[in-house]
């Protein structure tokens, strides 16, 4: 999971519209998201913990939330938006996973003058815990119509990311829950598992792309807030990284290689506080300040010391008769060189103006198709190569792109929003066989 600095987030949502729907976990996913396209700074507690407030991070409450009545119902509204020059994030906020006002959102979002370039959604909590008895029938059901509706409003050119539910805690004291608590036997936090497995699936047959974030967080319940739903700032700054590596991976944008964040998972020996019986980890780098200091690195020998005592000089032993054949030396790769002189036709302006991102095509290779080579693999100790330039196939094909406009664009939304200047990697070629793949994986 590569660590994002806010600058490398605002080159990667350049100029595109991300929409998030979903209950209050997903809006703290929005606010990560928000906070990050300005600053690199994390969520206070507060901030987690605000509802329907009229701005956060230089944002919007468009509808609902103070503007209206704050209650903890199944009608609550809340949405809120985003925008600066460049960026545009707007959030819808759900308790049912498709119901006349997530149709009614649909219908804006198709109206709207702007399309959708990202879709982030989930919804589970609600829908399997306040819709009364039939409420997983319910959910099920709801689930299929939702993936169907989407195939039919979004365009091709719209990446879907389905989030599955967050693990939750053995107990749950939210607000969402009904006033009884939870009604059913089964604890919730099995029928989350149940429903992300079949929530995934539908996302899977429909060709809309899965994000399990059940399965990263399974074991980073640290980060777990004391109700059991909500997570910390930390856990939320994974979760966005994570979103962004999935949505670079789908565009055909490489990240910047940087040390991975620390998952809360990762930790050191167990401590136990005296009187409370809880116990923490500690982190693989804690030192206790009372210890000594560590002694330094010193060479040690490969033998452990004799049982006898060793003579100041050693005579040296006689040469041998046959002496061993000099060492074969190493492979040395030929440097790479350019497939084709680079003409005053082929444009150097990159989606991205930045020295950390950059698209490459997954074309393979003509020679042999069906392959791209991105190592070379070394088995045995080769003999000296000769000076020959390497196989074609062996090289990587320089990135060039031709006919796009060199001038940038004023506003948030340039005129070319329509038709994309660059085709990504996955997003584009697997959105436009979603019902291909969908049809296949039915059959």
């Amino acid at each position: 999971m590569t660590h994002l600095l806010a600058s490398e987030v605002q080159q990667l949502l350049h100029n595109k519209f991300v929409v998030i729907l979903g209950d209050s976990v997903q809006r703290a996913v929005y606010k990560d998201l928000v906070l990050l396209l300005q600053k690199d700074s994390l969520l206070t507690p507060s901030q987690l913990r605000a509802k329907g407030e009229m701005s956060f991070e230089q944002d919007t409450l468009m509808i609902g939330g103070q503007k209206g009545s704050m209650h903890s119902g199944i009608h609550y509204r809340e949405v809120r938006q985003f925008c600066s020059d460049h960026h545009l994030v707007r959030f819808y906020f759900l308790t049912r996973v498709y119901s006349n006002y997530l149709e009614a959102v649909l219908t804006e979002l198709q109206a709207g003058e702007h399309t959708p370039d990202v879709l982030i959604m989930n919804s589970c909590l609600w829908d399997i815990s306040r819709y009364g008895q039939n409420s997983w029938k319910s959910y099920l059901h709801n689930l299929e119509t939702l993936f169907e509706r989407l195939g039919q409003v979004l365009p091709e050119s719209c990446l879907l990311v389905w989030n599955t539910a967050m693990p939750v805690g053995s107990k749950i004291k939210a607000s969402f829950l009904p006033r009884g608590g939870w009604p059913w036997a089964v604890p919730l936090k099995h029928c989350v598992i149940e429903a992300n497995f079949y929530s995934s699936t539908k996302a899977v047959s429909h060709g809309f792309d899965v994000l399990d974030l059940h399965f990263h967080f399974r074991r980073a319940m640290g980060g777990l807030q004391t109700d059991g739903v909500h997570w910390n700032e930390h856990t939320h700054r994974q979760l966005s990284c994570l979103l962004l590596a999935h949505v670079a991976d789908a565009w055909g944008v490489e990240l910047p290689l940087r040390a991975p964040l620390d998952t809360l998972s990762q930790s050191g020996p167990a401590e136990e506080h005296p009187g409370r019986g809880v116990k923490r980890r500690r982190p693989a780098y804690y030192q206790d300040p009372g210890a000594s200091p560590p002694p330094p690195p010193w060479p040690q020998p490969l033998l452990g010391s004799p049982p006898f005592p060793v003579p100041a000089f050693m005579p040296r032993p006689p040469p041998l008769l046959f002496q061993s054949p000099p060492p074969v030396p190493p492979y040395q790769r030929t440097p790479p060189f350019p497939l084709h002189p680079q003409g005053p036709y082929f444009s150097t302006d990159h989606i991205f103006q930045s020295d950390q991102f950059y698209l490459h095509s997954d074309i393979p290779s003509s020679t042999q198709p069906g392959f791209a080579f991105e190592m070379d693999f070394l088995f045995d100790p080769q003999p000296p190569m000769s000076g020959f330039p390497s196989p074609c196939y062996q090289q990587r094909a320089p990135v060039v792109y031709k006919g796009f406009p060199k001038c940038q664009v004023e506003g948030p939304y340039p005129p070319w929003r329509g038709q994309h200047p660059y085709m990504p990697r996955r997003g584009r070629p697997r959105q436009t066989n979603r019902r291909a793949r969908a049809k296949a994986a039915v059959a």
